[in-house]
């Protein structure tokens, strides 16, 4: 191969060759009429060497007019791709379309400027919050070594850090939180304490590569607060019911203790002190119900999963009902999983205070069924007055009716979070009147 074969120009070269071409014929035309005109060879000469130098600088102006630009671009570039997106290309104009080049690497530069501070901003907040929060949280690559974890991590392991970063998750005792179910409550101790925790685990890619979220949330501090307010609300419903069954029987029982102390007895005595009796004996019965009411809404059973007919059940506990024969609307062939039993007594409430406040007013009672993707979604409607205070429905003995117990709700809404839905009661908007609307899932 030959020499003039491996020659191959780089960009600023071949502008070079391009531009010495293109005024090749010029140089050719001019040193032609010099050397073959009358001229003295002084003459000759110094014409000849003024155009060839004119000939190269000017070829030479044309690649330096080119290469710089695209050296600056290069620059430009290089800066980027090392992160530094201050740099900006000076004299960028839109009049050609290197101008339009320069002015769009300086867009860009801007932009990626902006969004660099953006994520810097962000990452900052999330590093604060992550510090902040009262929650444990750890992040294992995909050999399982601890690659981030923030300080309630480091509390919950009662170690900085600086310690445990790398370490593998068998030697910090999480390694049976990264298998099995992603979501899961546990009694578990750990260096920090024993506890009850709530585990929740995710998976996320960084540098292309899997890696496994796990975040340790005590759930202890807030179930004791939740049992002392449980507590709290279970004395004042006992203290205010005894205090309304103690409070008259105390006052009957002094005018008993009155009436047999007088001498002598007066001749009614015997009415009197069986009509006080009778006052304590009812007041007793009344604290004994109450009791036992309260005994049954603590002691509801898990519920015993079987295959129930969506419509079948509805229809059968709607004609239960004989004060209002309740509109059914019929709604899809569907079955789902449930305590019949149970289901059976949540919807005779249900259903049965539809009724109770339809009387008040004549009205009617509708009921109807559908689904909502995998839901059940059941709807009690009546034309009663409607509901004057929303806040205390599920209050237990918490009660608007004569005679009413207060717990028909309350049972009611534990029977649906027992199968895994929810009850809910509102004034309705279409007309007077309250909705329950009860979800189950399907």
């Amino acid at each position: 191969m030959s020499l003039l074969a491996k020659f191959k120009p780089v960009h600023e070269q071949r502008m070079l060759l391009l531009a010495l071409a293109a005024g090749l014929p010029a140089v050719a035309v001019s040193m032609y009429i010099v050397w073959t005109h009358d001229y003295q060879p002084k003459e000759q000469w110094t014409l000849s060497v003024l155009i060839l130098g004119v000939w190269w600088g000017c070829a030479a102006a044309i690649r330096e007019r080119v290469a710089s630009p695209l050296r600056t671009l290069a620059n430009l570039l290089e800066a980027m791709r090392e992160g530094d997106y201050s740099i900006r290309a000076r004299g960028a104009r839109g009049e050609d379309a290197l101008g339009d080049v320069m002015q769009q690497v300086n867009t860009m530069g801007a932009t990626l400027r902006a969004q660099r501070l953006g994520a810097l901003e962000a990452t900052t907040l999330l590093r604060k919050v992550m510090e902040e929060i009262d929650v444990a949280v750890f992040a294992f690559d995909g050999d399982r070594k601890l690659k981030l974890v923030n300080r309630a991590g480091e509390r919950l392991l009662a170690q900085p850090a600086e310690r445990i970063m790398n370490a593998e998750a068998a030697s910090l005792g999480l390694t049976e939180f990264l298998e099995g179910v992603n979501t899961q409550n546990i009694q578990r101790t750990f260096p920090s304490g024993a506890g009850r925790w709530s585990i929740h685990r995710s998976m996320f890619r960084e540098g292309g590569l899997p890696h496994q979220l796990l975040v340790v949330t005590d759930l202890t501090r807030a179930l004791r607060e939740e049992e002392l307010k449980a507590w709290q609300r279970l004395v004042r419903v006992l203290g205010h019911e005894l205090n309304n069954s103690l409070a008259p029987i105390k006052s009957i029982a002094g005018s008993l203790e009155t009436l047999v102390q007088r001498n002598p007895l007066p001749d009614d005595w015997r009415e009197d002190a069986r009509r006080g009796l009778s006052i304590i004996s009812t007041r007793s019965e009344g604290l004994s119900r109450f009791l036992g009411a309260y005994a049954r809404l603590a002691k509801l059973p898990r519920p015993q999963m079987v295959t129930v007919d969506v419509g079948s059940w509805v229809r059968q506990v709607a004609s239960l009902e004989q004060r209002i024969t309740a509109v059914l609307e019929p709604g899809p062939e569907m079955t789902i999983q449930g305590d019949r039993d149970q289901l059976d007594q949540l919807l005779i409430n249900l259903l049965r205070n539809a009724v109770d406040a339809s009387l008040e007013t004549g009205g009617g009672v509708n009921v109807s069924w559908a689904r909502l993707g995998t839901l059940l979604e059941i709807s009690i409607q009546d034309q009663g007055p409607g509901l004057s205070n929303t806040a205390n429905l599920f209050v237990p003995f918490f009660t608007t009716k004569p005679g009413g117990s207060g717990i028909g709700l309350v049972l009611s809404r534990q029977i649906a979070e027992a199968h895994g839905g929810s009850l809910d009661l509102r004034n309705r908007n279409d007309g007077p009147g309250c909705e329950a609307r009860l979800i189950l899932p399907a």
